[in-house]
């Protein structure tokens, strides 16, 4: 008889969003008049800039041609010509990384997922609470121990490390998601220290280094000195550029990150990585990859940023609306979620309820995302804009009440 991996019997029944599109779903049936705007779930509204989709559709083109046709990438890693992108871009910032240690993905969920399989499952996981449900799920799925460090509103939602707690792999992510916290380039050093003294790799998460907009906040981990000796960086298009249908992204696993096999050998965690993905991953499609180095261009750069400032005053909106009635917050300035307090101390589930019942608006209960979010609740800056306005003037009309 074929047995089950029973470590998935230890996650929730359901992932967070289908619960809420289940709770949405059951209001819609009835309420079929309610105008209902949707805050909740993190995806892009605004269409892909220009000179991306001309790019996809040359790339398109060019695969229906048989002198330009192309079919598996050599190297599995992504074409030269995206990884010398996203190393100039990293450059833009301050920030040297060599293209031979850069991979594409198909996005930074996946990888933050697959990482997990050069790893062994003794390892122990810390994970800041609240977070990324992907973080703690694929590392539950793999029966890994995981525990947590403490983010709240004591510490501003940015958990920093307790020098007695022992592990071996660390999930960060800044900007936050959900809580739209970010972290110094003197916390980050205070993290890889740690990373360091205890052995452990840092995975960090910086799918919303395109919303960052304080000097002092870095762009990636790897503008703190010894990153490279501690860290995996994971980094997505979704957000950046609006590949959320699309799907591409890229992981930098640098060539000075050593691990130890259990003979003390030293192992390369890069040609680990890329002999898993040469076995489980096919790559991303070329006119995909023509999209995104297209990303990367002066006129990408542009075009992008201006949906960038779009989704950058809704978050202003937000912040303004929950300034103006007194809510306590995190996030919106260099995060597109606001993280906020939910009133007269109702839980997470509780306001969702109260808040789509009287004023049609959908959000995020900030318990899906660990214990430290309950009686928290996150709304998302990626919607219309007038939308986001009509949202926020029916929270602030529901709230003064």
């Amino acid at each position: 008889m074929a047995q089950i991996n029973e470590n998935f019997l230890r996650l929730e029944k359901n992932y967070l969003f289908i619960n809420i599109a289940k709770k949405l779903n059951a209001f819609k049936e009835a309420h079929p008049d309610a105008d209902i705007i949707k805050m909740g779930i993190g995806d892009v509204t605004q269409p892909i800039a220009k000179c991306v989709v001309e790019a996809m559709k040359k790339g398109a083109d060019e695969m229906g041609v048989k002198e330009t046709f192309r079919g598996y990438e050599d190297s599995g890693a992504g074409y030269d010509f995206l990884r010398e992108a996203v190393s100039g871009y990293y450059k833009s910032f301050g920030v040297d990384i060599p293209a031979d240690d850069i991979r594409i993905n198909d996005g930074a969920k996946s990888d933050c997922g697959n990482i997990v399989d050069i790893f062994g499952d003794d390892n122990i996981v810390l994970v800041t609470d609240p977070a990324y449900p992907v973080y703690v799920d694929t590392n539950v799925m793999s029966g890994r121990k995981v525990i947590y460090a403490d983010s709240n509103e004591e510490n501003g939602f940015a958990a920093m490390p307790d020098e007695n707690v022992k592990c071996d792999l660390i999930y960060l992510c800044s900007p936050n998601n959900p809580t739209g916290s970010v972290y110094t380039k003197e916390q980050l050093k205070v993290w890889i220290d740690y990373a360091k003294k205890n052995n452990a790799v840092i995975i960090y998460d910086s799918a919303y280094e395109a919303f960052i907009t304080e000097d002092n906040i870095p762009r990636s981990i790897f503008a703190v000195e010894g990153a490279k000796e501690c860290a995996i960086e994971m980094c997505s298009l979704s957000k950046t550029a609006g590949f959320t249908g699309m799907r591409c992204g890229y992981t930098v696993v640098p060539h000075e990150l050593m691990a130890k096999a259990s003979d003390g050998t030293e192992v390369s965690l890069a040609q680990l990585w890329g002999r898993r993905e040469g076995s489980k991953f096919n790559g991303v499609s070329y006119p995909v990859q023509c999209a995104a180095a297209a990303v990367f261009t002066p006129e990408g750069q542009e075009q992008i940023k201006e949906n960038i400032r779009y989704y950058q005053h809704n978050a202003k909106v937000i912040s303004a609306a929950f300034d103006e009635i007194g809510i306590k917050y995190t996030g919106g300035k260099n995060s597109p979620y606001i993280w906020f307090k939910c009133p007269d101390g109702m839980g997470s589930w509780e306001f969702f309820d109260f808040l789509l019942e009287n004023a049609n608006v959908v959000g995020t209960p900030g318990e899906g995302f660990g214990k430290n979010g309950e009686g928290w609740f996150r709304l998302t800056a990626f919607g219309d804009r007038d939308r986001t306005v009509e949202a926020m003037e029916r929270i602030k009309k529901l709230l003064a009440k």
